[in-house]
């Protein structure tokens, strides 16, 4: 029977954050963002396993978490999408995972992911070989520059969306899309499975499930927290 893993890259150093530490150990009423984040899927019933892909040098994450479906691998690359390759590559070597798993890559300041966007990914997309990822339609005008700073053309918003996590692929699938050596330019795992001529399914999903990106950001956070009475 095919299983549905969470897997959460927290390799990184959050530096556009600026908070002197990693983003995801920010914390927020009480819980780090990371513990935030690992809370959906660990509370989630279709989630079998949550595979946490640290940095081998991390030493702020506290293993005092008792929960079973936690699997904390310290094999994080330098780059999100080598984390990823090396967290996929180590379950499948260990035999954690089979070839047919359903892996959801999420990242780790995405703490605001809801149970609903997370179910319809699972049932729209869960028995799909291409995969799919969460995505919201573009709502802004979006602007094209052009030379010293100015307008160069207004891009055509129909059609567009934004990319956000998780985002599922079978377990073969994934390692096989971020198996080139060089994973500088691939920024989601949708675009290293495009890259294999594969079209994953856009499944639609909320404009709440942000990325605690920039400082101004945890206002927003500490709020959607609030209302749904996790802060």
């Amino acid at each position: 029977m095919r299983r549905y893993i969470a897997l959460i890259p927290a390799a990184g150093v959050g530096l556009r954050f600026g908070a002197g530490r990693p983003k995801q150990y920010v914390e927020i009423a009480g819980k780090t963002v990371l513990q935030h984040t690992l809370d959906v899927f660990l509370s989630h019933a279709s989630i079998d396993k949550v595979v946490l892909v640290l940095s081998p040098d991390d030493a702020v994450f506290q293993t005092g978490i008792n929960q079973d479906k936690l699997l904390v691998l310290r094999v994080g690359g330098a780059t999100r999408a080598e984390s990823v390759r090396n967290g996929v590559r180590e379950l499948l070597q260990q035999g954690w995972a089979q070839d047919d798993d359903n892996i959801l890559v999420h990242d780790a300041a995405r703490c605001c992911l809801s149970t609903p966007a997370l179910e319809r990914l699972i049932e729209k997309a869960g028995e799909r070989p291409e995969g799919g990822i969460l995505a919201v339609p573009v709502a802004d005008t979006l602007k094209r520059a052009g030379d010293g700073s100015h307008i160069g053309h207004t891009v055509e918003r129909a059609g567009l969306w934004q990319a956000q996590t998780p985002q599922l692929f079978r377990a073969a699938l994934l390692l096989r899309a971020l198996s080139e050596k060089d994973l500088s330019k691939v920024t989601d795992e949708a675009s290293a499975v495009e890259a294999l001529g594969i079209k994953p399914l856009l499944v639609e999903g909320e404009s709440s499930n942000l990325k605690l990106t920039l400082p101004q950001d945890e206002i927003i956070v500490r709020l959607l927290l609030e209302s749904r009475g996790k802060a």
